[in-house]
């Protein structure tokens, strides 16, 4: 059979997520996976090192879609800091479930850490980097390293709420994901109250909302 000269890292993405939706698990071996695509290993390992490294690159992908679309809508400029949030929420959750086939299968499992943690590497510091263009407001202290390290906090505090989210949606068996946006609302409602003026109200409500439907 043929082989095919030349290969963009995307294509290859989409040929690794096909895979997976269709055999319900990943390629055994690189080897299998080329072979069954008409490639020379050499184009593969071209792009990337390992299947890992091809799953870290498609959640950084749909992220970064997701930042994107946003920028390309003309109100984003005009937008404040928390609906600049929440539209990145919507977005890049409407991406994963545009793709939920893959991504429930690839995460199955979720509940492991330090798979989830490996996986999302690159997906991370995409987001903490847009959390940080974002120039959240912190507590004065007219201390540098004291307002470095609120800054850090925020950033991981929002990655934390942002895994937490993923887990959600993974668990949501609402039509169209309505839960996870309501999720989205609430959560990210409390966290910025408490960035800035340490409201309870919003807490109480999240508190509601998780109870109802964890607890049950």
């Amino acid at each position: 059979m043929a082989k095919k000269k030349k290969v963009a890292a995307s294509d290859i993405l989409t040929m690794y997520m096909d895979y997976v939706v269709k055999h319900h698990s990943k390629p055994e071996s690189v080897a299998s996976f080329t072979e069954i695509h008409a490639l020379d290993e050499e184009v593969f390992y071209t792009h990337f090192a390992s299947f890992k490294d091809v799953e870290k690159d498609i959640y950084l992908l749909l992220f970064e879609n997701s930042v994107a679309i946003l920028k390309q809508t003309p109100e984003y400029i005009s937008f404040t800091k928390k609906d600049k949030m929440l539209s990145l929420y919507y977005t890049f959750f409407e991406n994963l479930s545009l793709n939920q086939e893959f991504i429930k299968i690839n995460l199955k499992g979720f509940e492991n850490q330090l798979k989830a943690f490996s996986t999302f590497s690159r997906l991370k510091r995409g987001f903490k980097a847009f959390v940080e263009d974002l120039d959240l407001e912190t507590i004065s202290l007219n201390v540098d390293t004291i307002e470095n390290i609120q800054k850090k906090t925020i950033k991981e505090s929002f990655w934390i709420q942002f895994l937490f989210t993923m887990k959600f949606w993974l668990d949501d068996t609402s039509e169209a994901f309505e839960k996870t946006d309501i999720f989205i609302e609430k959560s990210l409602n409390t966290s910025f109250e408490l960035l800035n003026t340490k409201s309870l109200n919003n807490i109480i409500d999240l508190a509601k909302f998780l109870y109802k439907e964890k607890v049950k």
